[in-house]
Parts: structure tokens; C-alpha cells; sequence
């Protein structure tokens, strides 16, 4: 194989040489492509010792080096734990270690050319990957869904930064769809030798975007959101002579070469084809289907009986037979529930037996129209129950409940409400004669 778009004998500069070295061994190590047949049968066998490996030069350099405080590896949806910061210190350190011994032993060397080819393409794979992933489950409207009725009850100043942007984005589904649409754009572009330099455009400005949300609001994914935009940098930094000459000096430029490679044997073209129509299949058609139906089932998902969607007041409290007044001041009495589809729903309780959430207590419905019983478990996962009832509608509008919590007997009328929210209602007005 060889790259006509430079020769390969030009010398490159100390500082050039110098600076590929270090990005070629951070961005093997950060993306790690070898990791992306782990769903390949008999492949994650093979990638398991690494990551045992990985694990083990993670926990030497911070037990020698960063002494950052050990806390549990949970897969709780943050990107930014005391052990990805561990991992990003122990690559940049390795990188910088590598590269110097690289450095050293390699010094007569005047290119990298192939290497650096190599690279390009294992980076702006990568970020293809992540456009179609975080593309398609936008475009759906799955990474930020339409607020819940028990989030739009929660009081704005209970809500952390990550959650109040979460939700911003969540209310408007056009825009989401809009941020899934521009993702999926620079990954299609990002996919055509001849489209690369405009989709690496538009996958930084979407990436800078994400990265200034997650620095701004807190988001817990600023690390990989960095990442994504310095490989957007990185692989448009490959190409700075040419796009300076067009854009500042308004000069005209040859076409981008830096991408295209020839093959000269037959079974190297149908390997390329091969290989990119197997990586479509992936990485785009498989996510596609998948999430739609993610969606389909989100769209079929119904209350649990005898509830029906929305607010409930909760009339009475009685513990033990001692009524509870409504008052804010305590802690254990419910003073409203709210009843959300699939089974969901959250009380207005502080009480640390449901899953607390800025100030309420969410749990799930377990119900049976049969036998009249209803059980509130905390997580869906959970073989245990909060609390169990057996219940009666008196009318249209009311349950009683009466059962146990833990040791405690319960009962519980619960009037639906007529409660509206207005940020529910999807407003959109072309003439607004007032500030709303």
C-alpha cells in the first residue's frame, strides 16, 4: 500500500515528529480500536488481558504516583470518576514516556507517513462511531426524553446543573432530533474520502458544543467529550496549511489527498469494500434498528392499573393508625404521587425507602387487578418490596390504600388531581405580544 498524496521521503520537523509520537500512542491507548470486535464470538477472550492489563498499569501509576482516593467501580453513567481520571493521568504520562523513548531510539527517522495515515483513519473512525452512536439515539429521543411528570413537580432550585440541562433539552424534541441530525450528518460525511474535511467541520462544532454543555453545566462526560473534540482538532490540524491558504489567504488549494491510499491487488479493493460495509452494518444499521425499536417499546409502555397517568393528592396518611397532617416540615408523609407510564412513579417524600431524587421518592408498580394488591419496589432489579397494599376504588377518582411499610401499618386515599403543568404543553407561538 502506499499514499500518493505526500512523498515519503520529506523530512518533517523536530517538533513535528516529536508531537505525532506523543498523540500516536495517547489516541492507540484512548480509543484502543482493537476493543471494537469485542462483540465479535471468541474476540473478547482475546481483549480481556488487556483490559486485566490495563487495570494493572492504572492501579501501579496511582498508587505510586496520583494517590487519588480508590472509590467502587460502578457503571452509573458518569464518564468523569476518580478512575477514568486515573486512566486519562496514566495515558498521558505513558504517552509522554513512550514517545521520548521512541524519540531516542528512532531519531534518524525523517517521516511518519504511513503511521501517520494509519492514525488518521483509526481517529476519524472513532469519531464516526460516536456520531452514529450518540446521533441515532437523539434522533430518536432517547438520550434526553420529555420530562416526567414527577421531574416537571420537582422545584427548579432542587435540580442539579446536569439534570436542569438534561431536561432543557429533553422539553424540545425537535431540537434534540436537530442536535441527532448534525451528529449523524458529520459522521455520513466523515464516512466519504471526498466529504472528510467538511464533516470534520461540522463533528468539531457539534463536539464543542457537547464539551461547553458538559464543562458548563456539570455534565458528568467531560472527559470523553474533550476527547471527541480535540480528535475533530487533531485529524482538521493534518490538513491547517491547506484550509489556511483557503480560508485566511483566499488562496485556491489542490483537493484534500490525505485520506486516499492505493490498492493495487484485486483482493485489497473487495477487503476495503468488505470491511466498510461490515462497519455500516455495525455501526450504523444495527444502532439505527435497534434504537427505533427502543423507541416502539418506549411508545407501547402504559400505566400500571387500577392508576391512571398524572398527580395524585394524598388525602390521608394514617401510620399505625395515627393520621399524619400535611406538613411540609415532615420528612416520612407522602404529600402527593404521581403515576407515570411503564410502571414508574415518585411520591413527594424525602423517606430514604423509595430511591430519592432531588427531594423525591421514586419507586416502581408492581400491581395485580386480580387480587387488589399493589407493591412499591425501588428499583425494578429489586426482589424486595418498599411497601405492599391492598386496594379499593371508592370512585372514578380515588384509591385507598391499606397495607404495611417495613414494620408500620398504612393507609393511604389518594385523590387524582386535576394538577397541569404548563411547560407540558409544548407552546410555540409566532407572535408573542408579551415576554413569557
Amino acid at each position: 500500500m502506499t499514499n500518493p498524496a505526500q512523498p515519503t521521503n520529506a523530512q518533517w520537523p523536530f517538533l513535528q515528529k516529536t508531537a505525532f509520537r506523543f498523540f500516536f500512542v495517547y489516541f492507540l491507548v484512548q480509543i484502543a480500536p482493537w476493543t471494537w470486535l469485542d462483540e465479535v464470538p471468541g474476540v473478547s477472550f482475546v481483549t480481556q488481558y488487556y483490559y486485566q492489563a490495563t487495570d494493572w498499569v492504572v492501579d501501579l501509576f496511582n498508587n505510586h504516583w496520583f494517590h487519588i482516593a480508590k472509590t467502587s467501580i460502578v457503571n452509573n453513567g458518569s464518564g468523569d470518576t476518580s478512575r477514568n481520571w486515573e486512566e486519562l493521568y496514566t495515558t498521558i504520562i505513558l504517552s509522554v514516556i513512550i514517545s521520548l523513548v521512541w524519540g531516542i531510539i528512532d531519531r534518524k527517522r525523517k517521516s511518519y507517513e504511513q503511521a501517520a495515515y494509519w492514525l488518521r483513519i483509526i481517529v476519524r473512525y472513532s469519531v464516526i462511531i460516536s456520531c452514529f452512536i450518540y446521533g441515532i439515539d437523539k434522533l430518536f429521543v432517547l438520550q434526553m426524553p420529555f420530562p416526567l411528570q414527577s421531574q416537571l413537580a420537582t422545584p427548579l432550585g432542587d435540580l442539579l446543573p446536569m439534570r436542569f440541562s438534561w431536561l432543557f433539552i429533553g422539553y424540545s424534541t425537535p431540537y434534540e432530533i436537530f442536535s441527532g441530525v448534525m451528529e449523524i450528518l458529520a459522521g455520513l460525511l466523515l464516512l466519504n474520502r471526498r466529504t472528510i474535511t467538511l464533516g470534520l467541520f461540522i463533528g468539531a462544532a457539534v463536539f464543542a458544543n457537547v464539551m461547553v454543555l458538559n464543562l458548563c453545566y456539570d455534565i458528568p462526560v467531560k472527559i470523553f467529550s474533550i476527547h471527541l473534540f480535540l480528535c475533530c482538532v487533531f485529524l482538521l490540524a493534518n490538513d491547517a496549511k491547506r484550509l489556511f491558504r483557503f480560508f485566511i489567504l483566499n488562496q485556491p488549494v489542490p483537493s484534500n489527498t490525505g485520506y486516499q491510499f492505493s490498492l493495487p491487488k484485486k483482493w485489497m479493493r473487495i477487503t476495503k469494500v468488505v470491511l466498510k460495509i461490515a462497519f455500516v452494518i455495525l455501526y450504523v444499521i444495527l444502532p439505527f434498528f435497534n434504537m427505533r425499536e427502543v423507541y416502539q417499546a418506549e411508545k407501547k409502555k402504559t400505566v400500571a392499573k387500577p392508576f391512571t397517568e398524572g398527580v395524585y393528592e394524598v388525602t390521608v396518611f394514617a401510620k399505625n393508625k395515627d393520621t399524619i397532617p400535611a406538613l411540609i416540615t415532615d420528612t416520612l408523609r407522602w404529600q402527593n404521587l404521581i403515576v407515570e407510564k411503564g410502571g414508574l412513579g415518585s411520591v413527594g417524600s424525602t423517606d430514604t425507602s423509595f430511591r430519592q431524587r432531588y427531594r423525591r421518592g421514586y419507586f416502581t408498580l408492581v400491581t395485580d387487578t386480580v387480587n387488589h394488591t399493589i407493591q412499591f419496589k425501588k428499583t425494578l432489579r429489586d426482589s424486595s418490596f418498599v411497601c405492599n397494599f391492598r386496594y379499593d376504588l371508592p370512585d372514578s377518582t380515588t384509591i385507598r390504600l391499606l397495607g404495611r411499610q417495613k414494620n408500620d401499618s398504612l393507609f393511604v386515599i389518594l385523590k387524582k388531581s386535576k394538577r397541569h403543568f404548563q411547560l407540558a404543553e409544548k407552546q410555540f407561538h409566532w407572535v408573542s405580544e408579551a415576554n413569557r
